[in-house]
């Protein structure tokens, strides 16, 4: 089934894990997809991919590296994408990174990279579609957050401020633009198989399985599923909400 057939897509963070996921769902079901990153060989292997999904044959893929940290920059990617497309229907914030460190130890650099790179990013993306959006007046934007946004954790304290930071940002524009048939949700993905989560130790994977009462560790296909339903006419009477996808980690 196309759900976003017609619809023009962008997910930044786009070339592996999570973003990857949800490029390649998006591709399945219909949609124009657009990623940012930073990584040349990686953003041309999933374009790539992507053309491998196409189901139909005016699709269009494509990517632009960009540090979504830098405002100029993402405004110029964004004019950039909307010269060539003339529209983006759904945006969807996903870059992330992680520096952590005990609040006590943590540089200013640790912390000051973790807010650009996963909050500043999601005003800069935001800001600079949301009067072309406006003027449309429709488009949905997902804020890819974490349950540590929600819990907290220990020696995570830059992540889970930006993660949060994410929330708060997102109920507060779907209030702003609701008027204009622009929703804005957040997905919160618990511990996810991916890069980032890689490196874990075998005792602290088994430690963190514990506390998951579906007994298992998820994989960025059940958040590109969340994506996919957030981003189609499927939920298209939800705005402002958190969708927790984490198997029960916070109940």
């Amino acid at each position: 089934m196309q759900l976003l057939k017609g619809k023009s897509t962008l997910v930044t963070g786009g070339t592996a894990g999570i973003g990857k996921a949800i490029a390649h769902l998006y591709a399945k079901s219909g949609a124009d997809v657009a990623i940012f990153g930073t990584n040349k060989e990686r953003a041309e292997h999933t374009v790539a991919e992507m053309e491998s999904f196409r189901v139909d044959p005016s699709q269009k893929f494509t990517y632009i590296l960009v540090d979504v940290s830098l405002t100029k920059d993402v405004d110029a990617a964004i004019q950039q994408l909307l010269a060539s497309w003339g529209k983006v229907d759904v945006l969807v914030n996903n870059a992330g990174i992680t520096r952590d460190n005990l609040l006590m130890k943590m540089g200013e650099e640790e912390w000051d990279a973790v807010m650009d790179t996963n909050l500043k990013s999601v005003y800069n993306t935001c800001k600079a579609l949301a009067r072309p959006m406006m003027k449309a007046r429709t488009g949905t934007i997902i804020n890819i957050s974490s349950v540590i946004g929600l819990t907290g954790n220990a020696g995570q304290t830059n992540y889970a401020a930006s993660k949060a930071g994410m929330i708060g940002f997102t109920k507060s524009i779907a209030k702003e633009l609701s008027s204009r048939n622009i929703r804005a949700n957040c997905i919160a993905p618990g511990y996810i198989e991916t890069p980032m989560t890689d490196g874990l130790p075998p005792l602290v994977k088994e430690a963190v399985i514990a506390k998951i009462p579906l007994g298992k560790i998820g994989n960025p296909a059940d958040i590109a599923n969340a994506a996919l339903f957030l981003a189609s006419d499927l939920s298209g009477y939800i705005t402002g909400q958190v969708l927790t996808v984490d198997g029960g980690m916070v109940i």
